[in-house]
């Protein structure tokens, strides 16, 4: 029995090995697409997890800091391998991302420009936003049940397209539906005791759509410029990643506040370089940190300025799973997860708005996405060969001219 749980163990932590390698390797399109390919492979295609499950994974890890993708990597790999599982599943997908992009940066540091390889995702965008909407089709049929969760995802999502900040989002979104399903409860339980509860009907109380109070997320900048040290790198991207929420965009203005402005360690130009290296690897954005590590401190820098942004992610992931079942079990607390749940749905699909409206800008990328997700619905084809095919389309149309 113990020889038969050590095998069982093993296999466990060769799976969680092979699949975040393989996603570190392949996963292009920033976190919506990096999620929906973890969704596609834990979920439809290897049933680690149910698709509720999943959603209150996304739901927690959205909720704290750090970026989402690879905190649900970490997530799913303690999952399924224990505490091992947990560092794998986070090494094993920051790794690869980390290593292309280390190599990018000794290019740019040895030629001074960043390679040019624009047609390969002439045909993996599409591809892309073809794998995140067929998440959404189905993650949305578990979530949305009922035209009070619809119309909190519509109100979030146009929310969010026309510039709301995705962490009152998805704060707000929990608080405005579990203080509806609070007063729906309330109003259940006081027309029962009046007798005038019907078993066939459920009242409709008529709801009041209140503000929600926002808080503003703010970092101070460091005083005074200072001279370049391993120490001062580690602790600038330890604190970033311990306090960043949202996209690549929030991402861009504290690194612009440190290494700019206040570190003098970068110039514009240069920071620029480095978002744009993090938006067209694979893997986590956050590996922006590899290149900048490297740009300033060469191989150590790197190395130090990886650990330091993504060290929090574990940390909080160890830190928050002992909470996640107990909270999820609580009559207060779940309608705030199934919230939070929505309105990162709904942040999905705004996402996927602004993707589509960059990667389908003709017809024949139309077609690519169109294709891509008629075959997602109808088979379980593993997404990465999709993502091949697209790079591989990419260069046969513009790379072999």
């Amino acid at each position: 029995m113990i020889g038969s749980g050590e095998v069982s163990q093993r296999q466990r932590l060769a799976e969680v090995t092979q699949l975040f390698l393989r996603l570190g390797f392949t996963a292009f399109g920033g976190p919506a697409a990096h999620i929906a390919m973890m969704r596609d492979e834990v979920v439809r295609r290897r049933h680690w997890i149910t698709d509720e499950r999943f959603l209150d994974l996304l739901g927690i890890t959205s909720l704290i800091p750090g970026p989402n993708s690879t905190e649900i990597a970490i997530y799913l790999g303690y999952l399924r391998a224990g505490w091992p599982g947990l560092l794998l599943g986070g090494i094993c997908f920051i790794g690869p991302a980390m290593l292309i992009v280390l190599a990018l940066a000794w290019a740019y540091v040895t030629y001074g420009a960043l390679p040019q390889v624009g047609w390969l995702f002439y045909g993996i965008k599409p591809v892309v936003v073809a794998i995140i909407a067929q998440a959404l089709w189905s993650l949305s049929r578990t979530v949305l049940k009922g035209p009070w969760p619809i119309a909190l995802a519509l109100l979030v999502l146009a929310l969010y397209l026309v510039g709301v900040n995705t962490l009152i989002l998805l704060f707000g979104g929990g608080l405005l539906f579990g203080f509806l399903r609070l007063l729906q409860r309330r109003q259940a339980h006081k027309m029962a005791d009046l007798g005038l509860l019907l078993p066939s009907a459920t009242a409709r109380p008529g709801w009041t759509w209140q503000t929600l109070a926002t808080g503003v997320l703010t970092t101070a900048a460091i005083a005074t410029t200072v001279p370049v040290t391993l120490s001062k790198l580690f602790l600038t991207f330890l604190k970033i990643g311990a306090v960043l929420y949202g996209s690549g965009y929030v991402l861009l203005a504290f690194l612009r506040t440190d290494f700019v402005l206040s570190l003098h360690w970068l110039t514009d130009q240069q920071l620029l370089d480095a978002i744009s290296i993090g938006q067209f690897t694979p893997g986590p954005v956050f590996t922006t940190a590899t290149f900048i590590g490297y740009v300033v401190g060469s191989w150590q820098g790197a190395l130090v300025a990886t650990l330091g942004i993504f060290l929090p992610s574990f940390a909080f992931v160890s830190l928050i799973h002992p909470l996640a079942a107990r909270l999820r079990r609580s009559a207060w607390f779940a309608p705030l997860l199934d919230g939070v749940n929505i309105a990162a749905l709904a942040l999905m699909a705004g996402v996927l708005i602004q993707l589509g409206h960059n990667a389908l800008i003709d017809l024949f990328t139309l077609g690519i996405g169109m294709t891509a997700f008629a075959i997602l619905l109808r088979f379980k084809i593993n997404s990465v060969w999709l993502i091949l095919a697209g790079a591989a389309i990419g260069l046969l149309r513009f790379g072999l001219r």
